[in-house]
């Protein structure tokens, strides 16, 4: 099995490219600049340069040729403006996407975040509100394609602590934080589930093995 993932160089990217490519399975990352290459090496994948808010759908579609399955895991990330929210975390999604359906890959899954289909509430930052505004249409674009078969996958906090293996992944949860090391081990087990099709799934960290929560909810 192949799998292309957008944001390679991020922190969850990092971790599934290593979860992937441990089983045995060929992984590639698109990463902005080559200096991070030398990272996805070691995580065991193919550095593929592709800067998703300059480059044409050709172009990335291209690099998903071949693949059997494609990760957006790409963020603009902290620090960055309101309007980097719309070119990375909405419109990056969306052009991945339909980069996939040119290329002929059906299987997408997108890390998106938990309470993005909501307003924010007033008094929200007004860039994590762009971010949260951001991710909800990308949700909703995807959602609405029926040439793929998407899952999206929304975790809660994010936070660098070690994995525990275990999670609670439901279409509704309380918000609560998750892992980045448990984030990449139910994106490896959902990607194994072709029965995950059609599902917007939110993640929190919890007392059932990754394993278990994927099969019970597809």
């Amino acid at each position: 099995m192949r799998t292309v993932i957008a944001g390679g160089h991020g922190k969850i990217a990092r971790r599934l490219e290593k979860l992937l490519s441990g089983r045995g399975e060929q992984v590639a990352g698109l990463i902005r600049k080559q200096e991070q290459a030398g990272a996805l090496l070691a995580a065991g994948a193919e550095p593929v340069v592709c800067d998703l808010e300059e480059a044409a759908v050709e172009e990335v579609a291209r690099h998903l040729a071949g693949a059997d399955a494609a990760v957006f895991a790409a963020g603009a990330g902290p620090g960055s403006g309101m309007a980097r929210k719309e070119t990375v975390d909405r419109a990056a999604a969306t052009l991945f996407a339909d980069a996939a359906e040119r290329a002929g890959v059906r299987r997408l899954v997108v890390v998106s975040a938990m309470g993005v289909d909501d307003e924010p509430p007033a008094g929200t930052d007004p860039v994590f509100a762009a971010y949260l505004r951001a991710k909800g249409a990308a949700d909703a674009d995807i959602r609405a394609r029926h040439g793929l078969f998407w899952t999206i996958l929304r975790p809660g906090r994010l936070t660098d602590d070690p994995g525990t293996g275990r999670v609670r992944l439901a279409p509704d949860l309380d918000y609560g934080s998750v892992t980045r090391d448990d984030v990449a081990g139910v994106l490896a087990a959902l990607l194994e589930r072709p029965s995950a099709t059609g599902l917007t799934l939110d993640l929190v960290g919890g007392e059932t093995p990754i394993a278990r929560a994927v099969a019970d909810v597809t």
